[in-house]
């Protein structure tokens, strides 16, 4: 990137953002396997995001799994590494999964935004429109039998939420992929939340629960 052409800054300018949310959709529809989509969003260079994050951070965990969880976006310690919940957010997810039986080779693990924003700053509405059909064909793609959003940014990207995380937690909601599966979703905190917060821990707990009991109705 450093070696770029110096007009490149201004390319982007030129590329009304609604052409680069269709671009992404085309683009995510198109891919039809998890390895696909992975190098589709590897090369797409339509979000500003990516060319100042280190590395693309696209999962975690097994494809395969049950169980989904999507968080919002990469840190400093996940850009660095390029994989999603690493650092103190991503030891907690482990207790989270530790708790329900559950670990990394046991369920699928990603995030809303697949590159770090600068300096963890919160995605702007377009950012998250340009990333949406790509975790929207990654759900699809992965079909787990329970989708865990984690953070208010995931449910409303993935659920449409329009409350905050605190009401929505605890209530199972839908998501339903592009071809018309529905997914039973619970909506949960962020580690990262419960790290600031530990007294909601037992919140979380609670919703875990639900999704551990969830997983063996559905067998």
């Amino acid at each position: 990137h450093a070696l770029a052409p110096p007009a490149r800054p201004e390319a982007p300018a030129a590329i009304p953002d609604e052409a680069q949310v269709a671009r992404a959709r085309e683009l995510a529809r198109s891919a039809a396997s998890m390895e696909e989509l992975r190098e589709l969003l590897a090369a797409f260079e339509g979000c500003n995001l990516k060319s100042t994050a280190k590395n693309l951070v696209f999962s975690d965990g097994n494809p395969q799994a049950d169980i989904m969880f999507v968080g919002e976006a990469p840190g400093r310690d996940e850009d660095l590494e390029g994989l999603p919940f690493v650092g103190r957010s991503g030891r907690l997810l482990d207790l989270m999964l530790a708790a329900i039986g559950l670990d990394r080779s046991r369920a699928y693990i990603a995030n809303v935004i697949p590159w770090r924003p600068p300096g963890n700053r919160t995605p702007t509405p377009i950012e998250t429109e340009i990333c949406r059909p790509f975790i929207e064909r990654q759900v699809e793609l992965a079909n787990p039998k329970v989708l865990v959003t984690l953070g208010g940014p995931s449910a409303k990207v993935l659920l449409h939420a329009t409350e905050g995380v605190l009401r929505m937690r605890g209530t199972w909601k839908s998501h339903t992929t592009a071809s018309g599966v529905t997914i039973p979703a619970m909506p949960t905190l962020h580690p990262a939340y419960l790290l600031r917060n530990p007294s909601h821990k037992r919140l979380a707990w609670r919703d875990l629960l639900e999704v551990k009991a969830k997983l063996r109705a559905l067998g």
